[in-house]
């Protein structure tokens, strides 16, 4: 490619303005000699240099075009050798430049050519400004726009493709153009950013064979003598797919305003020239912030490359670009130097768009405050196991804790312990799409179970300290245990879930020490120490639930081995839904002796044989989706045929034929349904179409919680929205047609909802409303049996 004859150097000085003014007279002869004289007095003089009087004639035609209703104007024209002349004439906006090279990139267009230029704004006296101004808004401008900036883009474009750009497609571009202006101007400049990188990355990945490159080197050479305003940045490199954009826009994100450019592209070689100031209005001098510019806008611009592998591109890059500041900022000159370059390979980058692309939860709560530790994970991710052995684990823990003089220090060491642990978990298997469900659930309950552990050992001896040692009648030390249920006893925890426990001491008695006090208070303050100390970074996320104890919240929080045998016993005052939460019941941390002791009671109440009212479970299941579900959404947990359906079923069936099969003895859900196939309990099809959903369910919730840091808020964002698209890339659907992916996730979870609701109805009944007396059998106990299994 080469510049028109009119940009060489070594042109003769531009005419006059006056006499430009003359000679577009004829040109121009129908407009109004104000809107040609603004636009020709408060141009820049490089720009009469680049185009012809009748190039110029046709700019200003745009230029009173543009209005506060219409703030933007687009000339298309088609040259002789397959390019593309497109011209726009706008307001001037911050990162319009940005916004506009995304657009052309992502309609398939390679930007060849390109001359960039602003007017000033206010009478022809006033000083030129910085392109794209931040904030006050600018005024408003006096009819056709006189004495505010606009810009005239020329880009000459060439279709990717090979093939002409067609008028409907050319309509398509000028239409998403004049939205994403109408944006700029809301000042909503984040947005507009946001649905040009959406479309801009779609538009990458569906272009096969187009893979991210690493780092051809950029060459950035900043020039302060050239221009008596700006400071020019003069880039060479080779080209990639979105380089202009993905420069440009790095630039956008760190505050600097370009306010004049001159583009090429010459055999695959970027050679670009900006006109730019700082945030503040000032150029660009000080050594430092030269390099700092340099080195961040070479890592954003490769960091877009990878944006298809972010769940959300958008996010992915904003946090980027936060993520540099924090290592720029806090890291010394040798250690920063040192990440910087590990930013630069290609597995980081890939790694990071998957993580940075998560989620705004995500960001906040854990990757922008363990940043520090999110570059050694990276940089050992192949060699880290998502699963440490338990035994592993525990000996870390005591390692750090031994040294420890303190039991407000020890406790902060076990929640610093728990929090870096758990990020590593939630790390790897987020960057590592080949990681499992059953091992990420499998390193977050090992965990779980050491945390607890160690929390017991710690309070226990502080609690013995003040009171003595817990003594039965026969002044044995008495044993104490904790027990998981729901998901923690399942083996089964996901993203924040709940850690659902029961503490459980052997009998009763009193402590040894001179202030003894009876072993029911004793391990009531025990208790509750553990859920004092055990803290939770954010509701739901590692949040110990007492919930599912007998008597539930009108309970104590420690029962003695003989109050769970009379609860749960024959005559008890256990529920049905209780001795079905059973099921899920697993010694987690304590004693070993009592912990089997609790659960050879387990299966004698599970596992009887004794009868069990099928029929009050349905209508309890009923009741809870009454309750809990609003027939308008899609709950992925309690909507008829959700996860609730396919651990339920898996229950039932246990209860029925757990006392014959030891097999079914199982606290976890695919176990379970792997025996009750083995057995012949269940046909192959079925038991692989709900190990099918369970699987795709479980995943939705994880995706779920990721983004909105609860366990609460399990409905599907409205199908076909930009959230649901994005969730299905998160949860595994990517493909190169976005829409395509969330709608093939549409089906599949239609389908695997239609056949767990049928399944469930034609074994157990009907999940329609419920019976007059349905709602009456137990609010409480509805709502109670929910929580179980988050």
């Amino acid at each position: 490619m080469k510049r028109s004859s009119t940009t060489t150097q070594g042109t003769p000085a531009a005419p006059s303005r006056d006499a430009w003014l003359q000679r577009l007279g004829p040109l121009c002869a129908d407009l109004d000699e104000d809107a040609v004289r603004d636009f020709v007095l408060r141009m820049d003089h490089e720009y009469f240099g680049r185009f012809s009087p009748e190039d110029i004639a046709q700019h200003i035609r745009l230029a009173a075009r543009v209005t506060l209703d219409e703030p933007c104007r687009v000339a298309i024209s088609a040259q002789t050798d397959g390019r593309y002349a497109v011209v726009v004439v706008a307001f001037d906006y911050f990162s319009e430049f940005a916004c506009l090279c995304g657009l052309l990139t992502a309609h398939g267009l390679d930007i060849r050519e390109g001359n960039i230029f602003t007017t000033t704004e206010g009478s022809p006296a006033t000083p030129p400004a910085s392109r794209g101004a931040w904030p006050p808004r600018p005024r408003r401008p006096r009819q056709g726009g006189l004495g505010r900036r606009k810009i005239v883009d020329y880009f000459l474009v060439r279709p990717l493709s090979g093939a002409s750009w067609s008028p409907e497609a050319q309509a398509r571009f000028q239409g998403e153009l004049a939205e994403v202006i109408r944006l700029l101007d809301a000042h909503q400049f984040k947005e507009a950013r946001f649905r040009v990188n959406r479309e801009l990355v779609e538009s990458l990945s569906q272009r096969r064979g187009e893979g991210p490159t690493l780092l051809h080197p950029v060459s950035i050479r900043f020039d302060n003598h050239t221009s008596p305003q700006h400071t020019v940045m003069d880039i060479r490199s080779t080209d990639t797919p979105a380089f202009l954009y993905a420069f440009s826009n790095a630039l956008a994100m760190r505050g600097v305003y370009i306010h004049q450019a001159c583009l090429e592209n010459v055999d695959h070689r970027v050679h670009d020239r900006l006109y730019v100031r700082d945030r503040h209005g000032h150029k660009i001098t000080h050594p430092a912030a030269q390099n700092e510019l340099r080195v961040t806008a070479v890592l954003i611009k490769q960091f877009t490359q990878f944006l298809r592998w972010a769940p959300d591109p958008a996010k992915a890059i904003e946090y980027f670009d936060q993520f540099l500041d924090q290592i720029l900022s806090e890291t010394t000159r040798a250690g920063g130097a040192k990440a910087l370059e590990f930013l630069s390979k290609r597995q980081t980058l890939t790694m990071l768009a998957r993580l940075l692309g998560a989620s705004d939860f995500l960001w906040e709560e854990f990757l922008r405050r363990q940043h520090a530790n999110l570059l050694p994970l990276l940089t050992s991710y192949q060699k880290l196991a998502l699963v440490r052995p338990r035994a592993e684990l525990m000996r870390e823990l005591r390692q750090k804790l031994s040294r420890a003089s303190s039991d407000e220090r020890r406790r902060g060491l076990i929640n610093d312990f728990k929090d870096r642990e758990m990020f590593r978990i939630d790390m790897k298997h987020l960057a590592d799409p080949s990681s499992s469900l059953r091992d990420f659930s499998r390193a977050l309950t090992e965990l779980a179970e050491v945390v607890l552990e160690e929390t017991i050992r710690a309070v226990q001896r502080t609690r013995s300290r003040q009171h003595g040692s817990p003594r039965l009648s026969e002044s044995t030390l008495c044993p104490f245990a904790v027990f998981g249920l729901g998901k923690f006893g399942g083996g089964e925890l996901g993203y924040a879930s709940d850690i659902e426990v029961v503490f459980v001491y052997k009998a009763g008695g009193r402590t040894s020490g001179k202030s003894g006090i009876d072993l029911s208070e004793y391990f009531e303050r025990v208790a509750r120490d553990i859920l004092q100390w055990i803290e939770a970074k954010q509701e739901g996320i590692f949040h110990i639930d007492v919930r599912l104890r007998p008597h539930g919240g009108k309970g104590p929080l420690a029962n003695t081995l003989r109050e769970l045998k009379n609860y749960y016993g024959p005559g008890g005052l256990g529920a049905p839904f209780e001795r079905q939460a059973l099921i899920k019941l697993r010694h987690v941390a304590g004693d070993p002796a009592l912990g089997r002791a609790v659960e050879r009671l387990r299966d004698t109440v599970v596992y009887s044989g004794a009868p069990w009212d099928l029929t009050e479970a349905v209508e309890v299941r009923r009741a809870q989706i009454a309750q809990m579900v609003d027939p308008a959404t899609i709950n992925v947990k309690h909507s008829p045929g959700g996860l609730i359906d396919v651990e339920y079923a898996v229950q039932y069936l246990q209860l029925m034929h757990g006392h014959r099969h030891r097999a079914l003895r199982t606290p976890n859900t695919l176990a379970a349904l792997a025996a009750l196939a083995r057995l012949g309990l269940l046909p192959k099809r079925d038991g692989e179409a709900l190990r099918d959903a369970y699987l795709l369910f479980r995943a939705l919730i994880d995706g779920l919680r990721i983004v909105r840091g609860n366990a609460k808020d399990l409905v599907l964002p409205p199908l076909g929205s930009e959230a649901f698209i994005f969730l299905a890339r998160r949860v595994g659907y990517i493909s190169d047609d976005w829409q395509a992916g969330a709608a093939q996730l549409e089906a599949d979870l239609a389908g695997h909802m239609a056949r767990t609701r049928a399944f469930y109805e034609r074994h157990f009944g009907s999940l329609s409303a419920a019976s007059p007396g349905a709602t009456a059998l137990g609010n409480a106990p509805a709502t109670r049996h929910a929580s179980r299994g988050k």
